[in-house]
């Protein structure tokens, strides 16, 4: 396969892009509004799309569908996203004891989907992620203001409002992917946009646990390499 493809995924607040530096895939995240890379050529521009954006731009016939990756048991609206992320999850998982795999995608949604060894789909849980909960505060709570920093309090009850909604966020969570997660029948994979945020505050560092940022974008180049 050509390996002087460039790779586009358009999420549903960033795009999201991998080219090749050099031997390396090197990844970068911009905003929806922002102008199009002058060196991106679009002829060889492999791409998928979550959000909305003007499609037109690109070639149809480069474009990347759920239905191309075959995986067993999803259903029709199945997000591209979550099936590359799938794929690049049984690719690079060392799985000698057959373990489910489950894979918790951090962007503006927190999506944990489940595989089997296999790549058949298991089920899977949406989330709002975490700046899609700190929003939703702010628009829906009278006073209350969108925190100008992410930093992450070290006592688990704080006095400061907005330290107490982040605060808050984290655990909720947290708390959600500890009750889907069990180290002794799965492996967990965590990606996306606020991976290593919530990775670093996982109460356990099991073995079971992978932190991979770009875990999606990884799966288009191995996908259309494959």
């Amino acid at each position: 396969m050509n390996s002087n493809f460039d790779y586009l995924l358009i999420g549903n607040t960033r795009l999201h892009w991998a080219q090749k530096i050099g031997d390396n895939y090197q990844f970068n995240h911009s905003p929806l509004d922002q102008p199009l890379p002058e060196k991106i050529n679009v002829e060889k521009l492999l791409w998928a799309c979550v959000g909305n954006f003007q499609t037109n731009l690109f070639k149809e016939e480069n474009q990347l569908k759920t239905q191309d990756i075959n995986l067993k048991n999803t259903p029709a609206n199945f997000g591209i996203d979550r099936a590359l992320g799938c794929f690049a999850a049984l690719k690079i998982t060392d799985n000698p004891y057959k373990k489910n795999i489950i894979i918790a995608d951090f962007g503006t949604t927190l999506s944990i989907t489940k595989i089997n060894s296999k790549g058949k789909l298991l089920g899977g849980q949406l989330i709002p992620g975490f700046l899609t909960q700190l929003r939703s505060m702010v628009i829906n709570t009278r006073y209350l203001e969108m925190p100008k920093n992410i930093n992450i309090p070290k006592d688990n009850f704080v006095i400061d409002t907005q330290e107490a909604m982040i605060k808050g966020v984290l655990n909720g969570l947290v708390g959600a992917i500890n009750l889907a997660f069990n180290p002794e029948e799965d492996i967990l994979i965590i990606c996306g946009g606020d991976s290593e945020i919530i990775g670093a505050n996982l109460p356990s560092k099991s073995q079971e646990i992978m932190i991979k940022p770009n875990l999606v974008m990884e799966g288009m180049v191995m996908f259309h390499k494959k």
